[in-house]
């Protein structure tokens, strides 16, 4: 195999999903990076060309830049497997998984790891939903969210019983699947692993109610806390949670596993991101600057650990 920097790296950024562009604008900073370091390395948007062409085309490694569904959720990377190109981030069967919100909390919660009590409503059981049953147990407010939906798109904050079904039928126009959780009134934070080392926790402070698609991209007004101020022995605990969730799903290469605290501070985990965000917002390189990696390094070491 030749060496990394004289093989030709495809940065796979756009594509089609509800995020294209966030990926667009972290696939530029993934870009120059390489670039400036000396990688031979070329944008690729799979909504333009075959990504099955790769080979073709003379590239050795793709770097995975694409978020959200047909790039976040084993698609692309079982064409890459189909191609034998070697790849940044998470295999087929882990990216397929985590795209899941729901089946991702069910196997957490196989394994007795802590997620919020939830509901389960797909388009079949939407007509029979019972808003009264479920506030009886899940309480108010409720977080209403499609199951394969990234970047918060879908999300609904419910205060009443009687608005319910509305958030149910709008996070189905995004998925068939939609989950209904007790709200947890803690802290939300988000916590970056790196091949086998665990990045320090970032705590996320937004403007609004929750941390929605406004407060990720656009909003320059939400908070971000790096390292999350947390006691030894609370950082270990947050650790060793988020590395063992990291391992149950088969996560590889790069990940970002999102916690949340309910109201009595224990942790709960929420969600996987195997392609996490790479621009001027994004979370991951925050928390790996406060280790010593600059952005060009973290996508340099991304690249080392493609398989």
């Amino acid at each position: 195999m030749k060496p990394l920097k004289q093989q030709k790296i495809a940065v796979l950024l756009g594509g089609t999903s509800a995020e294209r562009e966030v990926s667009l604008n972290s696939g530029a900073a993934v870009l120059q990076a390489l670039r400036s370091q000396g990688y031979d390395a070329h944008p690729l948007d799979p909504k333009e060309i075959s990504v099955a062409e790769l080979s073709e085309q003379g590239f050795d490694r793709a770097f995975n830049i694409l978020h959200g569904r047909g790039g976040e959720d084993g698609v692309i990377q079982g064409v890459l497997e189909q191609i034998g190109l070697p790849y940044t981030g998470c295999g087929v069967m882990t990216s397929a998984l985590t795209m899941d919100k729901m089946r991702t909390k069910m196997l957490w919660k196989g394994f007795g790891l802590p997620i919020a009590d939830m509901e389960i409503v797909t388009k079949n059981t939407a007509l029979s939903l019972d808003p009264q049953a479920v506030v009886a147990r899940l309480g108010l407010p409720l977080m209403v969210k499609p199951s394969r939906e990234g970047s918060s798109v879908g999300l609904t904050k419910v205060k009443a019983a009687e608005d319910l079904k509305a958030a149910v039928e709008l996070a189905l126009q995004h998925d068939d699947t939609v989950l209904i959780e007790e709200w947890l009134s803690g802290d939300e934070l988000t916590v970056p692993v790196l091949g086998d080392e665990v990045l320090p926790a970032v705590q996320i402070v937004p403007e609004g109610e929750f941390y929605d698609y406004e407060a990720k991209y656009i909003s320059d007004n939400t908070q971000y806390i790096c390292p999350m101020p947390l006691s030894d022995e609370r950082w270990q605990e947050l650790r060793s949670l988020v590395k063992r969730a990291y391992d149950v799903v088969g996560c590889r290469g790069w990940s970002r596993i999102d916690v949340m605290t309910d109201s009595k501070g224990n942790f709960r985990l929420v969600e996987v991101n195997t392609t996490p965000g790479m621009t001027s917002h994004s979370l991951f390189p925050k928390s790996a600057k406060t280790v010593g990696y600059s952005f060009a390094q973290l996508v340099e070491k991304i690249l080392e650990l493609s398989v």
